[in-house]
């Protein structure tokens, strides 16, 4: 079985693990991000009134919810965090993680400049 070549990186250039790792310092945590107690409970309610995905019932699928999406990024380009459009409940969908973390990122991701 043939093996792929070896992947080509400039020396002293960070591997993907050293990237990760200084994006998530940059990121910073959840809770300083505005993830609190506050949302842990909203998001609790919202999933128990919206418990289903809404991309996976497009789909005609039922699929349990397991995240609460901000619809329209509560985030500008620079980080900075709007919080009126955060706490607006008309801009959460319930999302199961797999549309969530793959399907929803990638279509943000495509929408960027």
């Amino acid at each position: 079985m043939p093996c792929s070549p070896p992947t080509f990186r400039p020396a002293g250039a960070a591997d993907r693990q050293q990237q990760r790792k200084v994006y998530d310092q940059r990121r910073g945590t959840a809770r300083e991000r505005g993830y609190s107690s506050r949302w842990d409970k909203a998001r609790k309610t919202w999933l128990a009134r919206h418990p289903l995905c809404v991309m996976c019932e497009a789909d005609g699928r039922v699929e349990a919810a397991r995240v609460v999406d901000h619809i329209i990024p509560h985030r500008d380009a620079q980080g900075v965090s709007d919080t009126t459009l955060f706490w607006d409940t008309a801009n959460w969908q319930s999302l199961c993680e797999r549309h969530h973390n793959r399907d929803k990122q990638r279509a943000e991701r495509g929408s960027r400049p």
